[in-house]
């Protein structure tokens, strides 16, 4: 107990320190109202502005995330997921798609999710099936898409439809190539005895809090990171220079999934962004923005190296990308 006190404080001044820095930051004259010496520049101001509104969009669903993560832990064993899992690989994959599909959350949120029920014994492929799948089509992100393209059914359609055939292609190579979690100290997280299971209500729900807590912690900082380097590279990386490289279907492709990935914006809003350049780009390379954007971006790049053994991270990365390119420039012979 004296040990979770002490990490928890170590790990909530950390926050504290870096929220007074923040706050330091974004004062609206430092120089005027707090005498100092120096002005501070407007792109550090433009900087931490935009950190701010990707952390304040992002730790929401990291929240939910971590508690539902905290329930997994607590209340579902490993005896309950040997039971609900089907012992097909593809059976699994397909039923992980499925329920990831029918799951609102962010790319953020979900990672603190599929990390629990992987460490509780959900195999590799199933999570990243439902990792893949949570953040692209569940019915909010749906919803937005047709929205910003001016209540338009195609574009959020073929988001829909590209992104389940897309987590199930990868799923199942990663079902084909790996037979371990491939996870960071696995072990160490699966060792979680399952005694809590005969406690009182009160106490499950406590313990759930303290797994909660714990989760956030460890996925915040990765969470932070991510969200800095996204604030770094849209206040110092001009998008007009990125945009201009853009000249055919190919290059304005992987330019839209470039921006996608540096962007990292949150998938529920995403829609909106890509609506934007509908005079400047193909539907090609809009839906490649949309597709890849909420599967892999800086933030959750991140977490998943905090999560995951950095040459799986890295495979799985090469998987979405080439998978998701190959995808959206097949539907150029349709949209």
């Amino acid at each position: 107990m004296l040990k979770w006190i002490r990490s928890f404080s170590l790990e909530l001044s950390g926050v504290v320190l870096l929220a007074a820095v923040l706050l330091f930051l974004l004062s609206p004259n430092p120089t005027e109202e707090q005498g100092l010496p120096f002005e501070v520049p407007s792109s550090i101001l433009s900087l931490n502005t935009i950190f701010l509104s990707i952390l304040i969009e992002a730790i929401p669903f990291v929240l939910i995330g971590v508690l539902i993560a905290g329930m997994i832990q607590i209340f579902v064993t490993e005896d309950h997921i040997r039971r609900w899992m089907p012992t097909n690989k593809y059976l699994a994959v397909l039923m992980s798609c499925v329920l990831g599909a029918l799951f609102p959350a962010c790319e953020c949120g979900i990672v603190p999710i599929v990390r629990r029920l992987i460490a509780k014994g959900v195999p590799l492929y199933a999570g990243i099936g439902f990792l893949l799948t949570g953040p692209i089509i569940n019915p909010i992100v749906i919803l937005s898409t047709y929205m910003a393209f001016g209540n338009d059914a195609q574009m959020a359609g073929w988001r829909m439809f590209l992104g389940f055939a897309v987590a199930l292609v990868i799923a199942a190579i990663i079902a084909l190539v790996y037979k371990g979690n491939q996870m960071k100290h696995g072990q160490v997280l699966a060792m979680v005895s399952n005694s809590s299971q005969k406690l009182p209500l009160g106490q499950r729900f406590v313990q759930m809090l303290h797994h909660s807590i714990d989760e956030f912690f460890d996925m915040g900082k990765y969470l932070i990171m991510g969200a800095f380097l996204a604030a770094f590279v849209q206040t110092y990386v001009s998008s007009a220079a990125i945009l201009q490289l853009g000249s055919s279907v190919v290059t304005s492709t992987l330019v839209m999934m470039g921006l996608a990935f540096l962007l990292s914006l949150c998938s529920e809003a995403d829609a909106f962004i890509a609506a934007s350049f509908r005079n400047m780009f193909a539907p090609t390379a809009l839906l490649g923005f949309l597709v890849y954007g909420p599967m892999l971006d800086l933030k959750n790049t991140f977490m998943l190296i905090g999560v995951f053994k950095a040459r799986f991270v890295f495979v799985l990365m090469s998987l979405i990308t080439v998978t998701v390119f190959c995808a959206v420039l097949a539907t150029q012979f349709w949209l």
